[in-house]
């Protein structure tokens, strides 16, 4: 098995205020920028452009961890 970990320190700011992050795997990450987009965008919007990523996939994709079980 593959074990993808991230070290990364993110401030995000916004009129209302800020926030530190440190995300280490790519769950904690992807739920951070979905965050952030809805921030941002509103929640159809961000929901929209979520959408556009996973149109890029077939809907059977398969991650690195099913693949090697495969």
């Amino acid at each position: 098995m593959i074990t993808v970990s991230i070290d990364a320190d993110i401030k995000a700011k916004w009129p209302q205020g800020q926030c530190y992050y440190s995300p280490g795997s790519p769950e904690e990450l992807a739920i951070l920028g979905i965050d952030l987009l809805v921030k941002e965008l509103g929640t159809q919007s961000a929901l929209a452009f979520i959408e556009q990523v996973f149109g890029k996939y077939p809907a059977d994709q398969q991650g690195l961890q099913d693949a090697q079980r495969d």
